[in-house]
């Protein structure tokens, strides 16, 4: 079996059985997954006695797993933990609090994150919008670009101070858990914490089990905007990144497709790839069974990995 997980954001929505839906991923040569933010309540038994069976195996866990009561549909940022407003950052603690001790319940080192954004219009998207007409670069791009650059650093430093208290505030059930909080990198100007701030965020917390996640294809979109080189700032972050999401992009913004179909230099990240990190393919829902297999075959051979290699903290697989 491969090395490599793969989340069951691709395939929860389409089973009433937890059991059916780990079956369903064992079918691709699959032992590994990410419990994805979408799992309903009625799946858990099945995938719990599936894991007791020793059949899978949870390398992590998707906040906020399984969907919390009476939320009004699935999404990693029904509450966030960076939110301007404090009842939503006390929901956010109180349920990724929930999402940790499950995690630990079926054997997960880490649980993935969603932070926040900065409260500022979505430029983003009106900048993959340009982008997708061949208009990065002009005048327009730039503007935009520099108009969403300053509106953040106003405001973002706020809501970096109310992660910060949330972090805090999540400590004791990381520590008394074992299980990692992983802090993801997404993909708009928005998005909290920039690279910068999740490096900064890690020289208090990284020691405490808070760690970073890195999205191999939210990097890339990120570079195909010209925020960041995605290349040096991973290498930058490897310290403090616990594991990684797996997907390909094409230009500039549409992800969650599988290797080799977009962008992605995969083989420039051999060595990253061969490194004792958290591995989940992210294929979108609608994805086709092969293409995951074939994504499996080829990130096999490009990054050579083995069945020996090992997970994150040194246990071996």
């Amino acid at each position: 079996m491969t090395p490599l997980a793969l989340s069951t954001r691709w395939n929860a929505g389409r089973h009433q059985s937890g059991e059916a839906l780990i079956e369903e991923i064992l079918e691709l040569g699959i032992d590994r997954v990410e419990l994805g933010y979408d799992l309903r309540a009625e799946l858990i038994p099945g995938v719990q006695s599936m894991i007791a069976a020793k059949a899978v195996r949870v390398d992590s866990v998707h906040n906020f797993c399984p969907v919390p009561v009476g939320a009004p549909r699935p999404h990693p940022e029904l509450y966030t933990p960076a939110s301007s407003d404090r009842r939503e950052r006390e929901y956010a603690v109180t349920h990724i609090s929930r999402t940790l001790r499950f995690a630990a319940e079926v054997g997960a080192r880490v649980v993935v994150c969603h932070s926040g954004n900065v409260d500022m219009p979505s430029y983003s998207f009106d900048l993959l919008r340009l982008a997708a007409r061949n208009q990065q670069y002009t005048p327009a791009f730039e503007s935009l670009k520099l108009k969403a650059q300053i509106m953040r650093d106003k405001k973002a430093p706020r809501q970096i101070s109310y992660l910060v208290e949330s972090l805090e505030a999540l400590l004791p059930v990381v520590q008394e858990t074992g299980v990692h909080l992983a802090l993801e990198n997404l993909p708009t100007w928005e998005a909290i914490p920039s690279e910068l701030e999740g490096e900064k965020i890690m020289q208090r917390f990284q020691d405490h089990g808070i760690r970073l996640w890195w999205d191999i294809g939210h990097a890339q979109i990120r570079e195909n905007l010209g925020f960041i080189n995605a290349s040096r700032w991973l290498r930058r972050l490897l310290p403090s990144i616990v594991g990684m999401h797996i997907h390909d992009v094409a230009p500039p913004g549409q992800d969650h497709i599988m290797p080799p179909r977009g962008n992605v230099d995969f083989p420039a990240l051999a060595d990253v790839g061969q490194m004792d990190k958290v591995r989940v393919l992210e294929p979108a829902p609608d994805t086709e069974p092969d293409h995951i297999v074939r994504a499996v075959d080829y990130l096999r051979e490009t990054w050579n990995f083995t069945e020996s290699t090992q997970t994150t903290d040194g246990d071996p697989t």
